[in-house]
Protein backbone atom coordinates (compact mmCIF):
# COMPACT_ATOMS: atom_id res chain seq x y z
CA UNK A 1 0.00 0.00 0.00
CA UNK A 2 2.92 2.44 0.60
CA UNK A 3 4.56 1.83 -2.33
CA UNK A 4 1.62 2.84 -4.59
CA UNK A 5 1.01 5.77 -2.42
CA UNK A 6 4.09 6.60 -3.31
CA UNK A 7 4.37 6.21 -7.12
CA UNK A 8 1.13 8.37 -6.64
CA UNK A 9 3.00 11.22 -5.49
CA UNK A 10 5.77 10.96 -7.71
CA UNK A 11 3.74 10.90 -10.90
CA UNK A 12 1.65 13.76 -9.34
CA UNK A 13 4.56 15.96 -8.60
CA UNK A 14 5.96 15.14 -11.84
CA UNK A 15 2.48 16.15 -13.95
CA UNK A 16 2.29 19.33 -11.63
CA UNK A 17 5.62 20.19 -12.81
CA UNK A 18 4.80 19.54 -16.33
CA UNK A 19 2.06 21.31 -16.58
CA UNK A 20 3.47 24.69 -14.29
CA UNK A 21 6.57 24.76 -17.12
CA UNK A 22 3.98 24.84 -19.58
CA UNK A 23 1.92 27.13 -18.32
CA UNK A 24 4.60 29.54 -17.60
CA UNK A 25 5.99 28.85 -21.39
CA UNK A 26 2.70 29.57 -22.70
CA UNK A 27 2.49 33.08 -20.85
CA UNK A 28 5.88 33.96 -22.00
CA UNK A 29 5.14 32.92 -25.81
CA UNK A 30 1.94 34.24 -25.59
CA UNK A 31 3.34 37.82 -24.55
CA UNK A 32 6.20 37.59 -26.99
CA UNK A 33 3.85 37.10 -29.74
CA UNK A 34 1.64 39.98 -28.56
CA UNK A 35 4.23 42.51 -28.07
CA UNK A 36 6.78 41.82 -30.70
CA UNK A 37 6.65 41.22 -34.85
CA UNK A 38 7.30 37.46 -33.91
CA UNK A 39 5.18 34.84 -36.13
CA UNK A 40 4.27 31.42 -33.98
CA UNK A 41 5.60 29.71 -36.98
CA UNK A 42 9.18 31.12 -36.27
CA UNK A 43 8.90 29.39 -33.05
CA UNK A 44 7.14 26.24 -33.98
CA UNK A 45 11.12 24.39 -32.99
CA UNK A 46 11.12 26.39 -30.02
CA UNK A 47 7.66 25.46 -28.66
CA UNK A 48 8.83 22.20 -29.09
CA UNK A 49 12.12 22.11 -27.67
CA UNK A 50 10.32 23.27 -24.51
CA UNK A 51 7.67 20.89 -23.87
CA UNK A 52 10.25 18.27 -24.38
CA UNK A 53 12.50 19.58 -21.63
CA UNK A 54 9.42 19.94 -19.49
CA UNK A 55 8.38 15.77 -19.68
CA UNK A 56 11.62 15.24 -19.34
CA UNK A 57 11.89 17.62 -16.09
CA UNK A 58 8.64 15.77 -14.93
CA UNK A 59 9.90 12.25 -15.42
CA UNK A 60 12.73 13.65 -13.61
CA UNK A 61 10.97 14.81 -10.90
CA UNK A 62 8.60 11.76 -10.58
CA UNK A 63 11.69 9.52 -10.72
CA UNK A 64 13.69 11.52 -7.88
CA UNK A 65 10.43 11.32 -5.63
CA UNK A 66 9.94 7.68 -6.24
CA UNK A 67 13.61 7.08 -6.00
CA UNK A 68 13.16 3.30 -7.67
CA UNK A 69 11.68 2.63 -11.21
CA UNK A 70 12.01 5.49 -12.65
CA UNK A 71 11.46 4.05 -16.36
CA UNK A 72 7.97 2.96 -15.04
CA UNK A 73 7.60 6.35 -13.09
CA UNK A 74 8.26 8.42 -15.58
CA UNK A 75 6.49 6.43 -18.26
CA UNK A 76 3.22 6.26 -16.27
CA UNK A 77 4.24 10.57 -15.95
CA UNK A 78 4.23 10.79 -19.67
CA UNK A 79 1.61 8.26 -19.92
CA UNK A 80 -0.62 10.16 -17.89
CA UNK A 81 0.16 13.34 -19.38
CA UNK A 82 -0.82 11.92 -22.90
CA UNK A 83 -4.32 10.69 -21.48
CA UNK A 84 -5.02 14.16 -20.25
CA UNK A 85 -4.05 16.31 -23.52
CA UNK A 86 -5.99 13.44 -25.64
CA UNK A 87 -8.85 13.87 -23.30
CA UNK A 88 -8.80 17.86 -23.65
CA UNK A 89 -8.37 17.14 -26.97
CA UNK A 90 -11.25 15.06 -28.11
CA UNK A 91 -13.85 15.42 -25.28
CA UNK A 92 -13.55 19.72 -25.25
CA UNK A 93 -11.93 20.22 -28.47
CA UNK A 94 -13.56 17.73 -30.45
CA UNK A 95 -10.96 16.69 -31.82
CA UNK A 96 -8.83 13.48 -32.51
CA UNK A 97 -4.87 12.95 -32.45
CA UNK A 98 -3.48 12.94 -35.63
CA UNK A 99 -0.57 10.46 -36.67
CA UNK A 100 2.20 13.30 -36.34
CA UNK A 101 0.49 14.77 -32.90
CA UNK A 102 0.80 10.96 -31.89
CA UNK A 103 4.15 10.42 -32.84
CA UNK A 104 5.16 13.27 -30.59
CA UNK A 105 2.50 12.28 -27.38
CA UNK A 106 4.68 8.87 -28.08
CA UNK A 107 8.54 10.82 -28.02
CA UNK A 108 7.10 12.81 -25.16
CA UNK A 109 6.13 9.23 -23.16
CA UNK A 110 9.68 8.16 -23.93
CA UNK A 111 11.78 11.12 -23.13
CA UNK A 112 9.62 11.12 -19.51
CA UNK A 113 10.77 7.86 -18.73
CA UNK A 114 14.38 8.98 -19.86
CA UNK A 115 14.04 11.52 -17.16
CA UNK A 116 12.71 9.06 -14.88
CA UNK A 117 16.14 6.63 -15.44
CA UNK A 118 17.99 10.08 -14.31
CA UNK A 119 16.00 11.14 -11.80
CA UNK A 120 16.06 7.68 -9.43
CA UNK A 121 20.56 7.58 -10.51
CA UNK A 122 20.72 11.44 -9.44
CA UNK A 123 18.34 10.97 -6.33
CA UNK A 124 20.21 7.71 -5.02
CA UNK A 125 23.87 9.43 -5.30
Amino acid sequence: MEESKNVGSAVLYGLIAIFTLFITSSIVFSMLLRFTSLQEGSLQYIITAVSFIALFAGGFISGGKGKQKGWFLGGLTGLIYFVIVFLFSFLGLDQLFTFEQFIYHVCYTLIAMMGGILGVNLSKS
